[in-house]
Formats: structure tokens, C-alpha cells, sequence
């Protein structure tokens, strides 16, 4: 995959990210771009493989930081998946906000969690 210069990633634009899922209401996430997790991989890599080939302290500490941001944008945006996946209705305009791979997330939950739903509630037993 080739990125264009604007579009490749940095702690910036990391942290500006962050910043946007934490203060989305209740229900809502916050539109990524399309190739957002292939970008977020290829940063944490080039941040890793330079530490590793340039050991400074500021710069473990640096990838340390980003590495966290990451995750928590993840473990933010897994979190909605699975309320919105729970949710009665699949609202479109959220929808379209998610990466293909949450899409994929989406859809294999909102699936399991049907599927659980209809068992409980149309009381069907496995015997």
C-alpha cells in the first residue's frame, strides 16, 4: 500500500485521533480514514525499528507513548463496536464511519449477538 505524504501517520495526528474518540457522545464514534489500521501498523513499526536500531531513551519513551495512544484508541473504538453491535437497530450513519476492518467486527457481532437474542427470547432450548 503507498501512502500519500498527508496521509501518513504521526503522533500528531495519533493524539488528535485520541483526542476525537474521547469526546464523542454516548452512541457515537468518530469518522477514520479508510486505511487507517494498515497507517497505525506501519507507524508503530518504522517507530519500533528505529529504537531498535537507534536505542535513546527519549525515543523508547516516545514509541512507549504512542504504542499506549494506540491502544487506547483501539480498546475506545472496540468498545463502541460492541454496543453499537448490541443495539436493537444498525444505524447507518454510524455505520459508515467504521474502517472496513470494524465493519467486518461489526457484522460477525451483530450476527452472534442476533443469533443469541432470538435463542433466549423465543425460549428455544437445546436438549
Amino acid at each position: 500500500m503507498h501512502f500519500r505524504q498527508e496521509d501518513i501517520l504521526d503522533a500528531t495526528k495519533l493524539y488528535k485521533i485520541q483526542w476525537k474518540e474521547r469526546v464523542q457522545i454516548a452512541g457515537q464514534i468518530s469518522e477514520l480514514p479508510e486505511d487507517f489500521y494498515p497507517q497505525l501498523r506501519r507507524y508503530l513499526q518504522t517507530a519500533k525499528t528505529q529504537i531498535t536500531k537507534q536505542p535513546d531513551p527519549a525515543k523508547v519513551q516516545d514509541y512507549q507513548k504512542i504504542k499506549q495512544t494506540a491502544n487506547d484508541i483501539v480498546n475506545s473504538r472496540l468498545k463502541k463496536i460492541v454496543t453499537l453491535s448490541s443495539g436493537p437497530t444498525h444505524i447507518d450513519q454510524i455505520i459508515k464511519k467504521l474502517t472496513p476492518e470494524e465493519k467486518q467486527i461489526f457484522n460477525q457481532l451483530a450476527k452472534i449477538i442476533h443469533d443469541w437474542r432470538s435463542r433466549i427470547l423465543n425460549h428455544e432450548t437445546e436438549e
